[in-house]
């Protein structure tokens, strides 16, 4: 999507979560592969926890058994990521100028741009892009967010105008047909859409005045919305079989989840396990919560929160931010990375796995789990995310605004990554 425009925010004053996937495209230049780290790779982060020991030789997932996590340290990127990245190349049409969207599991989203035209798209494995829908302004409307349930059903948002606080439109894509339907229309502020599509149910949240969103869930098939909560919140996201978001409270700005396999949102109060009625409603027919462990029902006023279920990630601290990480098991988070330049403007986290990725606005970065390391990943400006066992980076050979320029898209099977340098290892 484009980026032009301001962000949205709630009544409260509490920012919303922003997926400008978009901006890796617009006003940058670079080379073709991605440059090595300007700081001493070899330099741990700075942390008050107390570093566990890491193998000389990284692994390709974590450990079994979750310990605390020790700062990590940044290092080169592998010649054998570049070259699994190269070979991924996204193929496009050659007349058409590709943005990716998102990633999951076998699938990327991606905008599509050609003379007088401009279409959201989805590539399934190394296919050609199957057209979701063709925008009706192609210069205004901008593909925004994606998610694919690698069967049947896609959902995917479409904000009609340049700025943020533009209205936008939900559609749902059916492979079957190959025909989208819209689902809903935003015109209030609120949170930028972030669809989640799981067991043919689409979850969304949008603005309904007052400062307030209410979180939506609705038949892909087809099927009146139905209101599952509503307060000062941002978009939610998947975490394993939870649907979370972030909520304002009297308490300050803290998590809420629902289940997304039996419906019902608690907010976690510090009991660890989920509570054994999560998938009640109450009398007006809203989602039940669901308790978080005891360490994410703590947190408060966090930003960027991203989990697989299994591990969680989020940036913390405003003057000095630090990139926190927890994994089940571990007794509290831990700050993993917390030096210039990679936490300075830190945002769009994106996890998979034993990788986190974020981008700053120099460029982006994957911090490996497995060996407790991280690396730059794109060169100048460049996008990266981490979602569903799948890395996906873009980025612009060139300035992105001269028509000299060319986009890139990688995206390769994360799972199959050999793990970074342990640190003190090049």
């Amino acid at each position: 999507m484009g980026t032009s425009g301001r962000a949205r925010r709630h009544g409260s004053g509490s920012p919303v979560i922003l997926l400008l996937t978009g901006a890796l495209l617009a006003g940058c230049s670079s080379t073709g592969s991605a440059p090595e780290p300007t700081v001493d790779p070899t330099s741990p982060s700075s942390s008050a926890s107390t570093p566990a020991s890491r193998s000389a030789v990284p692994t390709a997932r974590p450990s079994a058994a979750p310990s605390t996590l020790a700062a990590a340290c940044e290092v080169r990127l592998p010649a054998a990521w570049r070259s699994a990245l190269d070979k991924g190349a996204l193929r496009t049409p050659a007349d058409e100028r590709p943005v990716l969207t998102d990633t999951g599991p076998g699938w990327t989203a991606v905008q599509l741009t050609g003379a007088g035209h401009r279409r959201a798209a989805l590539v399934l494995g190394g296919g050609a892009p199957r057209t979701l829908l063709t925008l009706a302004d192609p210069v205004e409307h901008q593909l925004l967010a994606a998610d694919f349930d690698g069967r049947r059903w896609a959902a995917f948002a479409v904000l009609e105008g340049r700025t943020l606080d533009s209205p936008w439109s939900l559609y749902v894509w059916d492979a079957t047909t190959g025909r989208a339907e819209r689902l809903a229309r935003a015109v209030l502020p609120g949170p930028l859409p972030q669809p989640v599509v799981r067991a043919g149910t689409v979850h969304w949240a949008q603005g309904v005045g007052g400062g307030k969103a209410t979180v939506y869930a609705a038949p892909a098939a087809g099927g009146a919305p139905r209101a599952l909560h509503t307060g000062v919140l941002d978009a939610p996201f998947a975490a394993g079989d939870l649907l979370v978001w972030r909520e304002s409270t009297g308490s300050g700005t803290r998590l809420t989840a629902i289940s997304l396999t039996g419906g019902g949102p608690n907010r976690g109060e510090g009991t660890g396990e989920r509570a054994r009625e999560d998938t009640r409603e109450d009398t007006a027919g809203r989602a039940a919560p669901v308790a978080l462990p005891a360490p994410l029902a703590a947190l408060r006023d966090i930003r960027s929160v991203v989990s697989d279920g299994t591990t969680w990630a989020w940036v913390a601290g405003e003057a000095e931010p630090r990139l926190m990480v927890w994994r089940k098991g571990d007794a509290r988070p831990t700050a993993a990375v917390t030096t210039s330049p990679a936490v300075d403007g830190m945002d769009q986290l994106r996890i998979s796995g034993r990788l986190v990725t974020w981008r700053t606005p120099e460029t982006s970065y994957a911090l490996d789990l497995g060996s407790g390391s991280y690396a730059r990943i794109t060169p100048a400006y460049g996008y990266a995310q981490a979602r569903g066992g799948a890395l996906a980076v873009a980025y612009s050979v060139g300035n992105a605004k001269t028509s000299g320029s060319r986009p890139v898209i990688q995206v390769v099977d994360a799972d199959r990554l050999p793990g970074l340098s342990a640190c003190g290892r090049r």
